[in-house]
């Protein structure tokens, strides 16, 4: 079942070919028979050479001609498992963002009703630091934790859902723990 792609507008201004264009000469290119990887490669050869970013762009030019010809539906990985994230802004500092997570992950012998597969793994850079967990369901969450402006944000990103409904449960819980981070 086809869907249209909610990003197709932004793929239009970014690009300055509307959506109808984009679609048009994917078929012409006979790109519904090629792998996403394929549609991707074809996508950036046809991206205005002075556009920021033209990776990305023909990724979701790809990712966008799939759920037309209903190749995947929005959310869906290209593995066929689901994704989704959700955010919250902090007035803080990267350290003190992380450590606001961590107390309010700590201590937790469930997350979701799931179990830790392994224990998380914490990582960082100048201006990112990182959480990342498996869970017993098969999913996987990266805490994405950086600088926007004077603030900073946390980016929770579930992957590897075996179906929408589990990544709309997973943002529902992560939303819960973000809270905790605002105090």
């Amino acid at each position: 079942m086809a869907t249209r792609s909610s990003n197709t507008d932004a793929i239009a201004r970014a690009t300055g070919r509307p959506w109808s264009q984009w679609s048009k000469a994917l078929h012409e290119a006979s790109a519904t028979e090629l792998v996403h990887q394929q549609i991707a490669q074809l996508a950036a050869t046809l991206m205005p050479k002075d556009l920021k970013n033209p990776e990305w762009w023909a990724q979701s030019v790809a990712v966008a001609f799939e759920q037309e010809i209903g190749r995947r539906v929005p959310g869906q990985a290209q593995d066929g498992s689901f994704q989704g994230s959700t955010t919250a802004t902090l007035p803080t500092t990267l350290d003190g963002a992380l450590e606001r997570w961590l107390q309010a992950v700590s201590g937790l012998a469930e997350f979701n009703g799931q179990t830790l597969a392994e224990d998380p793994a914490l990582s960082s850079s100048e201006r990112w630091r990182y959480w990342r967990a498996s869970f017993s369901d098969g999913t996987k969450t990266q805490v994405d934790i950086g600088l926007k402006g004077e603030k900073v944000s946390i980016a929770v990103n579930v992957t590897k859902a075996g179906n929408p409904e589990m990544v709309s449960e997973w943002k529902s819980f992560w939303r819960q723990i973000l809270a905790l981070t605002k105090g």
